[in-house]
């Protein structure tokens, strides 16, 4: 059995396909691409057409990527699904059908605008920093992979800005779905242990995944920055919201 997981190390819908692969107990190669350059690689490994236009919205519309012997599933989702069909041990999606369907229905708004908004709102700050993000965004791959991305790093800042629609008004706005998110999942963990059903399930990796890049954990393929390398925004906000992130924190630390 050979399983391969084509990601952006730093993508936290990649940490929720390596998740659900660990979660599993499966055994894979994740193979880390550099942003911009994965075109090419996932349009042989998918078949599809993907325009310049999209090759930087992120999420599922290019990585994750599986390959199991040969059978390619694109995007976290898909792989979540296709992971409890052939491997069914240890399941994320609830068999009860109340709770599979709030789980569904928790992964597919996490997926849509809380994720999407930590993306926003991080990029915004950290592409600032070129020094900072530069080591994430080319995590996991050869070393002149950093130095490619440093010398067209202007480049790569107007093209991801305009693609993904990252400005202050964005930002903004994505900062204020994360703090509905934050606090509508905070709620809901102080009613009961998980979020849909009574275990763990596909619904509490996809939040603790998603918010993930704010409480920066060990288990992530990243070099995360040191804490005085953080913007000033963002760590005001992090100490801000500090026991709602803590709530998803201790939710990845049971279960990852």
């Amino acid at each position: 059995m050979a399983i391969k997981l084509y990601q952006f190390a730093i993508s936290h819908y990649c940490e929720k396909a390596r998740w659900a692969l660990d979660h599993k107990g499966l055994s894979y190669e994740a193979i880390s691409l550099l942003p911009g350059q994965h075109i090419n690689t996932i349009r042989k490994l998918t078949g599809q057409h993907i325009n310049t236009i999209r090759k930087l919205t992120g999420a599922d519309s290019s990585v994750p990527v599986l390959d199991h012997n040969g059978h390619r599933v694109q995007g976290s989702k898909a792989i979540i699904d296709y992971l409890d069909d052939t491997f069914p041990e240890n399941p994320l999606t609830p068999t009860d059908p109340q709770a599979r369907e709030a789980a569904l229905s928790w992964e597919q708004r996490l997926d849509d605008e809380a994720g999407p908004s930590v993306r926003c709102y991080s990029y915004h700050h950290f592409l600032q920093r070129p020094k900072v993000v530069v080591p994430m965004l080319a995590a996991g791959t050869p070393f002149y992979n950093r130095i490619l991305l440093r010398l067209a790093f202007s480049r790569v800042d107007e093209v991801m800005r305009k693609w993904m629609k990252i400005n202050e008004k964005t930002a903004a706005q994505s900062r204020e779905t994360m703090e509905h998110y934050l606090t509508e999942l905070a709620n809901a963990y102080q009613e009961k242990p998980y979020l849909a059903g009574d275990s763990f399930s596909r619904a509490d990796l996809a939040a603790a995944s998603l918010f993930a890049p704010m409480f920066q954990p060990g288990q992530y393929p990243v070099p995360w920055p040191k804490p005085s390398k953080i913007p000033k925004d963002i760590q005001a906000w992090l100490d801000q919201w500090q026991p709602q992130i803590h709530t998803l924190e201790q939710v990845y630390a049971a279960n990852r």
